[in-house]
């Protein structure tokens, strides 16, 4: 046990607005760093595809927000149990349900699910911040049906997002590039000089 989380070999997020490239970059770094790295899905996406209720009534959403934090938790719980020597690398964490939280008062949101900023930011051993391209008025519709942001909402909650995970220790912010190739070697040159400093670069 690690952190006090069971199975906690080496947990780092991808995260950042929508339309970042994550989730593709994800899947591409399993590929070019192999088995030693497992993919845990993101929640909301998982939920909202599945027909998962999405609402902007502000009770609805916090409910929905409790959902989410929840069943991420629980992933990367389910993934740390199955696969206790491999490294996690989580689309998106525990603390992106802070930002969608209807109200933006830190403590409703930790208050509410009873934990705190320190113990999220503790589940987790670096952040690899993908700024969402639109900051450079790109169309951001990809190919997710469960993303609905404009481009101005997504850059607020760019900006939202790195306000909190700007405050882990071991932080690695990918800014945006016309070119998502470049972006996404950035990307594996940090994950791989994050395992090299773990020792788990093997």
């Amino acid at each position: 046990m690690a952190n006090g989380i069971p199975n906690h070999h080496c947990r780092i997020v991808l995260t950042g607005g929508p339309g970042g490239g994550k989730t593709t970059a994800a899947d591409l770094i399993r590929r070019e760093v192999g088995k030693r790295i497992v993919i845990v899905p993101e929640a909301a996406t998982m939920l909202f595809s599945g027909g998962f209720p999405r609402h902007d009534e502000v009770h609805a959403r916090r409910a929905a927000q409790k959902a989410i934090y929840h069943v991420q938790r629980n992933l990367e719980d389910i993934h740390a149990a199955l696969y206790p020597d491999r490294i996690l690398l989580c689309d998106r964490g525990t603390l992106d349900s802070a930002v969608y939280w209807p109200d933006q008062a830190d403590d409703d949101f930790y208050d509410s699910l009873r934990t705190t900023f320190e113990e999220e930011i503790r589940r987790y051993d670096a952040v690899i911040f993908f700024e969402t391209a639109a900051v450079g008025n790109l169309a951001i519709e990809g190919g997710n049906p469960a993303r609905t942001e404009s481009i101005a909402e997504a850059v607020s909650l760019d900006s939202r997002l790195q306000s909190i995970w700007s405050r882990h220790p071991v932080y690695h912010f990918i800014p945006h590039e016309k070119s998502f190739f470049k972006k996404l070697q950035v990307a594996l040159s940090r994950l791989t000089q994050l395992l090299d400093e773990k020792g788990l670069s093997q």
